[in-house]
């Protein structure tokens, strides 16, 4: 990926918070599939791979771009609080 390209990754463009979809639970944009499952999915063990096979209606650069999110968010968090 690109520096440009990684500057457009932004929450609202990969992830949705709506009431009327899983209780406002946040999924992949376009989807009904939570977050937190691939979270879940790699905490246990299982490989990107296994949870793309058992969740198709997410792409991998979906699922990639929202790690990639979640680890400019950590580190962005991480180093505004070691000062």
């Amino acid at each position: 990926m690109k520096f440009d390209e990684q500057k457009t990754i932004t929450v609202d463009n990969l992830i949705t918070c709506d009431a009327e979809i899983m209780s406002g639970t946040p999924v992949f944009k376009n989807t009904r599939v939570p977050i937190k499952n691939l979270i879940d999915y790699l905490e246990s063990g299982e490989t990107l791979d296994e949870f793309l096979e058992d969740f198709p209606s997410v792409n991998r650069d979906q699922a990639v771009r929202v790690l990639e999110l979640a680890k400019e968010m950590l580190l962005t968090h991480a180093y505004a609080n070691s000062h």
